[in-house]
C-alpha cells in the first residue's frame, strides 16, 4: 500500500451561512488517480481549492506528504502541480514563454527550464506550436499546455479541476492517454470532474459528494457492482401495474416522471425478462451498468443551478 500523499480530516468550509464542505475525511494514496465526484455545489472544487492553497479551510486537519498545511505550506506548494478549470495562460505571451516565465517562479535556473519545457513540448505533442501565442492555440492544445505548466516543477501531486470540460472527444481522449502516462510514471493525481467516464477510465479510488459531505467512497468498478449491479433497464411510460410488478419483484429502481430504471445483478436478469414478457413492456432497454447510474442513483436526477 503506498503511502498516504493527502490526508484530510474534518475537513470544513464555511461562506456566511453557508456551509460548502461539511466535515469531510479522505485519504489519497501515492501513485494512483483520486477522483472527487458531485453535482454542481457539492463542495469538490471548493474542498481541492483548500489543498492548493487557494481558499483557507474554516476548520479541520490537512496533512500533505506528511507535513502539516497550517505550518509547512511553502514546503507543500513546491511539490504540487495546480491545474485549474479555466484558461489562465498568459495571453501576450507565447507557448514557450507561458512555461519558462512560470517555471521563475519555483527559482528554476533558466537553462533546466528550457530542458524541461523542451521535454514537457514533446510529450503534450505542442513542439511544433511553441511560438504561437494563447488566441492562435484550439480548446485542446490550451488544455495540454495549462497542463505542462502544471508540470513544469516536476511535482509529486498535480491537482486537476474538471481539466477536459468543453474539450471534443478526439482532445478529451489524447489528455487521458498523457494522464494515464504521467500515473504510470509514478505521479499521484487528484481529479474532479463531470465526465463519469472520464473517472472510470482513470480513476483508482474515488468518492462521491453532495452537499458538502462525502456520501460513498470506493474503487468504481466496486461501487458499480454495489450500487447498481451488472445491468440497467430502462422502461419508458410504464403503466402502473409494471410499477406495482417491478415493486412486487423487489428490484433495485428510482424513476422519472416518464421512466424507470432497474438495478439488476446477473440472477435477477431472468426474472426481469419474465416480467417484461408477461407484462408485455414494449419500450425496454437492456445495458451495462455505468458509474453515470451510480451517480444518478446517489445524487438524483433532478436539474440542478
Amino acid at each position: 500500500m503506498s503511502e498516504n500523499i493527502i490526508t484530510a480530516r474534518g475537513l470544513r468550509k464555511v461562506f456566511g451561512d453557508f456551509i460548502a464542505v461539511d466535515g469531510i475525511d479522505f485519504d489519497v494514496p501515492g501513485k494512483q488517480v483520486f477522483s472527487l465526484l458531485g453535482p454542481n455545489g457539492a463542495g469538490k472544487t471548493t474542498t481541492i481549492r483548500m489543498l492548493y492553497g487557494f481558499s483557507p479551510k474554516t476548520s479541520g486537519d490537512i496533512r500533505m506528504f506528511g507535513l502539516d498545511i497550517d505550518t509547512r505550506w511553502r514546503e507543500i506548494r513546491s511539490r504540487l502541480g495546480v491545474c485549474q478549470q479555466h484558461n489562465t495562460l498568459d495571453p501576450d505571451l507565447s507557448v514557450e514563454e507561458n512555461l519558462l516565465i512560470f517555471a521563475g517562479y519555483f527559482r528554476i535556473p533558466q537553462a533546466e527550464a528550457a530542458r524541461r519545457a523542451a521535454e514537457l513540448l514533446e510529450f503534450f505533442a505542442l513542439e511544433g506550436k511553441r511560438r504561437l501565442k494563447n488566441d492562435e492555440l484550439s480548446g485542446g492544445m490550451a488544455r495540454r499546455l495549462i497542463l505542462a505548466r502544471a508540470l513544469i516543477n516536476r511535482p509529486e501531486l498535480l491537482i486537476l479541476d474538471e481539466p477536459t470540460t468543453g474539450l471534443d472527444p478526439q482532445s478529451r481522449f489524447q489528455l487521458w492517454e498523457r494522464l494515464k502516462e504521467l500515473k504510470r510514471n509514478g505521479l499521484t493525481i487528484l481529479l474532479t470532474t463531470h465526465y463519469m467516464e472520464e473517472a472510470a477510465v482513470l480513476s483508482d479510488d474515488l468518492i462521491i459528494m453532495d452537499h458538502g459531505k462525502v456520501i460513498v467512497h470506493g474503487r468504481p468498478e466496486h461501487l458499480v457492482a454495489e450500487h447498481v449491479g451488472q445491468t440497467v433497464v430502462e422502461i419508458e411510460d410504464p403503466s402502473q401495474e409494471v410499477v406495482e410488478a417491478v415493486k412486487k419483484e423487489g428490484f433495485r429502481f428510482d424513476t422519472t416522471s416518464r421512466r424507470i430504471h432497474l438495478y439488476l445483478n446477473k440472477d435477477q436478469e431472468a426474472s426481469a425478462n419474465a416480467l417484461r414478457e408477461r407484462h408485455h413492456v414494449s419500450s425496454w432497454a437492456m445495458r451495462p451498468a455505468t458509474l453515470e447510474d451510480v451517480f444518478l442513483c446517489l445524487t438524483g436526477r433532478e436539474l440542478r443551478e
